[in-house]
């Protein structure tokens, strides 16, 4: 018999959030026709991967906690969210029988390895790692990027391959060093560097196709450089630093060169330092939403930085904010969208 907890009041919900390292959450109803259609995957699993403390399993009646699917912005059953270390990660809406078992089985899965040491992240941190919180009722949609076609131009091979913006774990550093650079070159050094670095100015050019086509909602930037604030600040062009500025064009066929990036884009971004998190370096960019309703692909300029005195611009991690749609045919890419400025 699966071990499910029964939701009845806000106090137990944020209690489980807070002690449970996976917790999946179904919002029913026992009028809804579709939440008794998809019960007998939700039990199965519950039944296959529950364990107590690690990945929690519960159930919340909206007609008798109305105020928490108020709160977590519940408008559809039977409706599943899923919440990694704290932080809600995922929302599957509707009775979609397939896409609720693999997304569910994804999580716990590689929860799983994680708890047993043997996740390829080797990270503490929790393979769905998000710097800041989702945007309701948005999902994080960063797994649908297709890495083996990603493209960056200016990056510095001494430290991480583009891959590593998106990787699922937080970054291996809680927090930039106060210095901001890594002068030795030994290997533990080098293997340690899971992030990215410009490498002749402070400029980076990036290439984003999708798995299937996307509307993104929030991009997530993660930079771990250090703040010129920061009392041990070294003041020197070596030190990397954050981004000022970014440019994102929507839908081109291919990498944009730094000539084109001089153009109008579908959007451009000014960052205030006063919007990272100071705990995580992150910040969270909401969107043209309008502009971003189907996308294949994405071209993020990072033009320059918030040091003017730093010559090197630091990523550590990307996420995509946003809804999933229909997979495409990656042999078949194409320009869908105007790559000119409004």
């Amino acid at each position: 018999m699966a071990d499910i907890s029964i939701i009845t009041s806000p106090e137990q919900l944020a209690e489980l959030i807070k002690t449970s390292t996976l917790l999946i959450l179904d919002f029913h109803a026992i009028w809804c026709a579709p939440c008794k259609v998809v019960n007998p995957i939700f039990m199965k699993l519950a039944e296959k991967f529950a364990s107590p403390g690690k990945i929690v399993f519960a159930k919340c009646d909206v007609d008798h906690n109305q105020q928490i699917s108020k709160d977590l912005d519940v408008t559809v059953m039977p409706s599943f969210l899923v919440f990694s270390n704290g932080k809600l990660a995922e929302r599957v809406q509707g009775a979609n029988p397939v896409l609720l078992r693999t997304t569910l089985t994804k999580l716990m899965v590689e929860a799983q390895a994680l708890d047993s040491g043997s996740s390829s992240t080797g990270t503490s941190s929790g393979v769905y790692w998000l710097g800041a919180e989702l945007p309701k009722p948005y999902n994080n949609v960063t797994d649908q990027v297709d890495r083996k076609q990603l493209d960056l131009l200016n990056a510095n091979s001494e430290f991480g391959a583009v891959k590593i913006l998106f990787d699922e774990s937080a970054p291996s550093k809680g927090a930039a060093s106060s210095k901001g650079k890594e002068k030795d070159s030994g290997t533990e050094v080098a293997a340690s560097r899971d992030w990215v670095e410009s490498d002749t100015d402070e400029q980076l050019m990036l290439f984003i196709p999708f798995r299937s086509t996307v509307k993104i909602h929030t991009l997530q930037v993660t930079s771990l450089a250090p703040a010129p604030e920061h009392p041990d600040y070294d003041k020197d062009e070596d030190t990397p630093s954050r981004p000022k500025t970014i440019k994102i064009w929507v839908n081109p066929p291919h990498i944009l060169s730094f000539e084109d990036g001089e153009g109008p884009a579908t959007q451009e971004i000014t960052l205030n330092p006063s919007d990272w998190d100071p705990k995580t370096g992150t910040i969270s960019l909401p969107l043209k939403y309008v502009k971003f309703q189907s996308v294949s692909t994405l071209n993020i300029f990072f033009v320059d930085v918030e040091n003017e005195d730093a010559e090197k611009i630091r990523i550590d991690r990307l996420r995509m904010i946003g809804e999933k749609g229909e997979r495409k045919d990656m042999g078949k890419l194409e320009k869908i969208g105007d790559l000119s400025g409004e």
